[in-house]
């Protein structure tokens, strides 16, 4: 039996120059570090409060 787990992709569509460090320790978490970078990750509470913290610095490609 498999069992499926939800996933979003991200991607990123601002740089974070200028931005505060922990935006950008942020981007690197969730797997990104160049404008037009795809991530794909575990829908999760803990994913869901990160790309809410950079927002305004990526796009969400998959999920809700």
């Amino acid at each position: 039996m498999t069992t499926s787990t939800n996933r979003i992709t991200i991607e990123q569509v601002k740089s974070p120059i200028g931005r505060p460090g922990s935006q950008k320790a942020t981007l690197i978490g969730l797997g990104l570090n160049k404008i037009g970078r795809r991530s794909s990750l575990e829908d999760s509470p803990a994913v869901r409060g990160m790309i809410a913290k950079v927002a305004h610095l990526i796009r969400v490609i998959d999920g809700q």
